[in-house]
């Protein structure tokens, strides 16, 4: 029993060591490094995204390590461009067994890249503790982006992970970063990641303005205004009416044109929550204006069936939308403490704070039937200013967060 007990030991030794032998030490100075966040260590923050190239004197061979968590893989490419397809790509991933092992491939578009021989590949290390996945090896192969091209020795280096099924690698969804430029593999140094694409913050923004402003401001004129505005307005329609329709049709608007752009921009269906529950927000976003625009009056006996879906159908949007904005911000914010998910989190609770204090005035309000109209509307009106600067201030953190990542 004790030669086996050693033996354990000493595989749990050299398993441990492996996993954290990978480093920046000698980043700029002997290897090209490229990491998420920046100026992270591998080997002391189990949440960074690693990867660095170093050349060997007078040989084409070059050193490759690799490490981050992930569920399945981690993986680089050599690329022409910043985009994926016709990359040369080495792929660190759990095979059908949980075993970690090291796979070349070669990607020709958006879908799983092709598996290719591995090569001329030596000095094969890698491991998988507490969701870290690290390799190492030594590669001696020709990096062609085009296959058949020569080679070169300036690309954009990308890294992205996910998950994996049955040793098949998954799609990565916004999982992934860029260098922000070309770089000469064989000149050590430190890149940084590029930032993110205009239009995907566009997309981030719009959708925010629509879901936290317009349309928030628009469903709590029609909850909390319609009696206090009631027969005041202007051509035969009531304030609270105005604004509502007015602030919802903006936020379908906007929701519309956030929606074109990210579909325009990345031409494919992402994986994920956060497409799906963005498709859903669309379509009833869509439906709701139709059937408003068909309801039966006021005075209808049946009236009171398209009140409450258009509320029940106003909630679920709302819902939907937050979540969306939820699974949206948690792929973008690639920050360690994810704050901008933090910020959303407190502007939700904002929002629930207000509607709590609203249904309590409204409580007493109904109490108090003897209280000045006017009295009343300024109440009213001094309540949805708070909240709007409330909303405003979160919304506005918000866009600095997107706009500076």
């Amino acid at each position: 029993m004790q030669p086996l007990f050693l033996l354990l030991i000493c595989v749990w030794v050299v398993r441990g060591s492996t996993a954290m032998s990978i480093s920046s030490a000698g980043c700029g100075i002997e290897k090209v490094c490229f990491n998420q966040p920046a100026d992270c260590d591998p080997a002391a923050d189990p949440t960074c995204y690693f990867m660095s190239v170093m050349s060997s004197p007078n040989t084409s061979a070059i050193t490759i390590e690799l490490q981050g968590q992930a569920n399945g893989y981690i993986s680089f490419g050599f690329s022409d461009d910043q985009l994926m397809g016709n990359d040369d790509i080495y792929i660190c991933g759990t095979d059908g067994n949980g075993t970690v092992q090291v796979q070349r491939a070669f990607s020709t578009g958006r879908g799983r890249p092709t598996i290719l021989s591995l090569g001329n590949v030596s000095d094969i290390t890698a491991s998988m503790m507490d969701g870290v996945i690290s390799c190492s090896f030594i590669s001696q192969n020709p990096i062609s982006t085009v296959r058949a091209s020569e080679q070169n020795s300036t690309y954009f280096l990308l890294f992205a992970y996910g998950s994996s099924s049955d040793g098949l690698i998954q799609y990565h969804g916004s999982n992934t970063f860029v260098s922000s430029s070309r770089v000469d593999i064989f000149n050590p140094q430190i890149l940084a990641s590029a930032p993110r694409h205009q239009i995907i913050k566009a997309h981030g923004s719009l959708m925010l303005i629509a879901w936290m402003t317009t349309a928030s401001l628009g469903m709590i004129s029609a909850r909390y205004l319609k009696a206090v505005t009631k027969g005041r307005g202007c051509c035969g329609k009531d304030f609270w009416f105005l604004a509502h329709v007015s602030l919802m049709s903006l936020s379908v608007v906007m929701t519309a044109a956030s929606f074109i752009l990210v579909f325009v921009h990345k031409r494919s269906w992402s994986g994920g929550a956060h497409p799906v529950l963005g498709c859903i927000v669309m379509i009833l976003s869509l439906i709701q204006p139709i059937v408003a625009a068909f309801r039966c009056a006021p005075q209808h006996e049946r009236r009171f069936i398209f009140n409450w879906l258009h509320a029940l159908n106003a909630v679920v949007i709302k819902v939907l939308a937050v979540a969306a904005i939820f699974t949206g911000l948690l792929l973008f914010d690639d920050s360690r403490i994810q704050w901008l998910v933090k910020v959303m989190g407190a502007f939700v609770g904002w929002e629930v704070l207000f509607y709590i204090i609203q249904d309590a005035y409204k409580w007493l309000r109904r109490k108090g039937e003897d209280e000045p109209a006017v009295e009343l509307v300024g109440t009213e009106i001094i309540l949805v200013v708070l909240f709007f600067l409330g909303n405003l201030a979160f919304l506005l953190a918000l866009l600095i967060g997107i706009g500076t990542a």
